[in-house]
């Protein structure tokens, strides 16, 4: 199947690492434009040059970008446009909020979580839309979490934005159909990053037990019987994001071996 993506312009926010680094790599392996962001140019500089030589594509580049701040959003996307003349695909994505309960946040993390996981996802989509119109082409994929579909006790930040995003990607997408764009949802379940090994160490230590007994007690939960890879999310991600996929939109999907059992 021709992807359509071979040349295009690839925006992946938070992408020195986890499932952007494993999305930027699956779309730079189908020969596009890939422009990476985090906070660190070191670690940006890092992950191009090994993203670079996994996929043979010389066409990887990297800004700095801390999602939180509108100035560095606009700086990116001035970057990109100045650079490539387009934007045809974005993929927002951020770390995780703050773990906890409703007693264990207060007033400052609910505007963190807020900036970071909501407002950053609609401040760049602004941004990127008007080139979209004008192209008549744009893909946004936003990366959420399976706490889309069914909460998870202990996240109550990333309940209820993670919440919000999909009504906003949901909202955006039937407004901008008409212009050949296409805005989705896509959650992981658990997949082997560096955020799902916080989170179980985080049970271990409240749960006073070896980190390998939650790695066990979750995997036993899901179908699949593992953790999953996260290439195998990037996958899904290009696919939507693709030339391909022509008529999909307003989605909010999970990807989670088969763990969550809500309808």
């Amino acid at each position: 199947m021709d992807l359509g993506i071979k040349e295009k312009v690839v925006v992946v926010m938070a992408s020195s690492k986890g499932l952007g680094k494993a999305t930027a790599l699956e779309f730079a392996k189908e020969g596009a434009t890939v422009i990476i962001s985090s906070r660190s140019q070191q670690s940006l500089d890092a992950t191009a040059a090994e993203i670079k030589e996994a996929s043979g594509n010389q066409q990887v580049f990297s800004h700095v970008c801390d999602v939180s701040k509108e100035q560095d959003i606009q700086e990116i996307f001035q970057f990109v446009v100045n650079q490539f003349g387009r934007i045809d695909v974005l993929i927002n994505n951020t770390g995780g909020p703050k773990a906890g309960g409703f007693d264990a946040v207060e007033d400052a993390d609910w505007y963190k979580a807020f900036d970071q996981n909501l407002l950053s996802y609609i401040r760049t989509s602004r941004t990127v839309l008007p080139y979209m119109k004008k192209q008549q082409f744009g893909r946004i994929i936003n990366i959420s979490s399976s706490s889309t579909k069914e909460v998870i006790d202990g996240l109550i930040l990333s309940n209820t934005f993670r919440a919000g995003m999909v009504g906003f990607s949901k909202t955006l997408a039937r407004e901008v159909a008409k212009d050949n764009i296409l805005v989705n949802t896509v959650g992981p379940g658990r997949f082997g990053t560096d955020r799902v090994a916080e989170l179980d160490q985080i049970a271990a230590d409240k749960q006073g037990v070896p980190i390998e007994q939650i790695i066990q007690k979750s995997k036993a939960n899901i179908p699949a019987g593992r953790y999953g890879d996260p290439e195998e999310f990037a996958k899904v991600v290009v696919f939507l994001a693709s030339a391909a996929n022509s008529y999909l939109t307003g989605q909010s999907l999970v990807i989670e071996g088969g763990s969550l059992k809500a309808l």
